[in-house]
């Protein structure tokens, strides 16, 4: 029931100063992320994308903004793909957040970890999936069982979801890595998603490509079978 490509916004100013961000308004790219943002034009070439969904931060906006205006595209913003609420967190350099004893639950439970003044990670994460399930489910209604779409998000909201995806619990999701720029992607189906890559920084992506029908008919739906003895690659 769709295909999720999974887009980190390119690397911010914040990203290479070693600043948690979080929702602090106008973090632009810098120069390496706005050719992390030129080059997924590239990278997507061939690839049908139906629609873009955006969190409503700048750097994600920045980020999607080349992809959407060579397809014709205008992204939806969307609110429960933001950034994670850190709270008093926000704009704190990691290497002095790193002494905090909040940090150790971050890094070992984070589904326990709530930051002050901010949300939980398990908040997050809730949110996010069901941002995923309900843009999924609607644009099969629009474009079919087979369209590809594309979120753009932050790192911790993408392993969040990947975790969800591969159905492990949110306590192992900081052994997820996703950098700035990256892809990741998710097919999903009727009863469990197949998660395709993770954390592709310039791969061949001719396998996000639907098959044609060989007949004049509706496309089907994606199966929820997974291939015994491991998939093909067809």
């Amino acid at each position: 029931m769709t295909t999720l490509i999974l887009l980190r916004h390119g690397r911010s100013a914040a990203n290479a100063g070693g600043v948690l961000a979080g929702r602090t308004p106008g973090v632009e790219l810098d120069d390496t992320g706005q050719a992390q943002a030129r080059k997924v034009v590239e990278r997507l070439v061939g690839v049908p994308i139906a629609e873009i969904v955006c969190s409503p931060m700048l750097r994600c906006e920045q980020t999607v903004a080349p992809l959407a205006a060579d397809r014709g595209l205008d992204p939806a913003g969307e609110p429960d793909l933001a950034e994670v609420d850190y709270g008093s967190w926000t704009g704190g350099e990691l290497k002095k957040l790193a002494k905090e004893p909040l940090w150790k639950v971050v890094q070992a439970h984070p589904s326990a970890a709530v930051f002050p003044g901010g949300e939980g990670l398990a908040g997050m994460q809730a949110r996010a999936v069901a941002a995923v399930r309900r843009h999924s489910a609607r644009i099969a209604d629009a474009h079919g069982p087979q369209a590809v779409w594309l979120a753009c998000s932050h790192g911790d909201v993408i392993k969040a979801l990947l975790a969800d995806a591969l159905a492990t619990h949110l306590d192992n999701f900081q052994r997820i890595v996703v950098d700035p720029g990256s892809i990741s992607v998710v097919h999903y189906t009727e009863t469990r998603p197949f998660v395709a890559r993770v954390n592709d920084l310039g791969g061949d992506v001719a396998g996000l490509i639907p098959p044609k029908p060989r007949r004049r008919r509706r496309a089907p739906a994606r199966s929820s079978d997974a291939v015994v003895g491991g998939d093909t690659g067809s």
